[in-house]
């Protein structure tokens, strides 16, 4: 246990850190005249469990995307994500994530860090609760396919995940 607490720390620190070295570039490579605009983008994502009752998760999703500027956008994302139980006695869990983000370009505009937060809500089997959620992330993208990959914290289901997202994405 206190070594994924450890791992939490440090991914968190880290992600924090790349993302604070995208404002300290200058502002050089940012247009004044950048037209902001709205992205929409449908990911796949598989990941393994990082707790002692799931083994992987599958799941879909859809995210919205608000560009700030060329390096900096405002997500809000939401799917579906299906968590495959470990041993016979424990029922899979599904659940509906709902997360609002912050998504910065940190090398070139190409890859970024991206920091989730939101509730993930239960939806199979005798599971009847409601959890916080938080991810962060690192990712390449371009103008339509986003490669990504996040730790996601889901802390009252007993499990987090490794998730790899791959998607198709466009300007709205």
């Amino acid at each position: 246990m206190k070594k994924t607490m450890n791992f939490k720390g440090l991914l968190l620190s880290g992600m924090m850190m790349l993302g604070m070295t995208a404002f300290a570039q200058d502002g050089a490579s940012t247009s004044e005249n950048y037209d902001q605009g709205f992205r929409l983008g449908f990911g796949l994502n598989a990941g393994a469990a990082t707790g002692d009752y799931f083994n992987f998760a599958l799941g879909g999703d859809v995210r919205l995307q608000y560009d700030l500027t060329q390096r900096t956008s405002l997500t809000l994302t939401t799917g579906y994500t299906h968590l495959f139980a470990d041993k016979d006695e424990i029922d899979d869990l599904g659940y509906i994530p709902v997360k609002a983000g912050f998504k910065a370009f940190v090398w070139g505009d190409r890859f970024y860090v991206l920091g989730e937060a939101g509730a993930g809500f239960a939806v199979t089997g005798d599971y009847d609760e409601t959890t916080f959620l938080w991810a962060p992330g690192i990712g390449y993208a371009n103008d339509v396919i986003d490669l990504s990959l996040r730790y996601e914290g889901a802390n009252d289901f007993k499990t987090d995940q490794i998730a790899l997202r791959l998607a198709y994405g466009f300007k709205l």
